[in-house]
């Protein structure tokens, strides 16, 4: 029998507190979770009915290699991979801080 990759609670702590910020914010409104094979994803939407804005996917075949963790833009692009999942989450974060009119 195959196991499914998960996230587990420490790792789905540090997510959903970076995605309750940004919903207060207005910036997302939605999000989903797969877990398969060989490997999670927390798809983060702005509204519920398109594409996600953000994947944040945790591939543990990669743990070795480019790092446990990704952040996927919606083009595709991985906007940051790495081991630590709080230093991933960090080019989230950026996009909280904003110029003040």
């Amino acid at each position: 029998m195959t196991e499914q990759v998960s996230f587990d609670r420490h790792e789905l702590s540090l997510i959903l507190t970076l995605y309750g910020r940004m919903v207060a914010l207005g910036e997302w409104r939605d999000y989903g979770i797969s877990t398969l094979r060989d490997y999670a994803v927390f798809s983060i939407f702005r509204r519920t009915a398109e594409n996600p804005l953000y994947r944040i996917e945790k591939h543990p075949r990669l743990r070795a290699r480019q790092g446990l963790y990704a952040v996927v833009g919606m083009d595709g692009q991985v906007l940051r991979r790495g081991h630590d999942l709080a230093a991933v989450l960090r080019v989230l974060e950026r996009k909280l801080i904003r110029p003040i009119d």
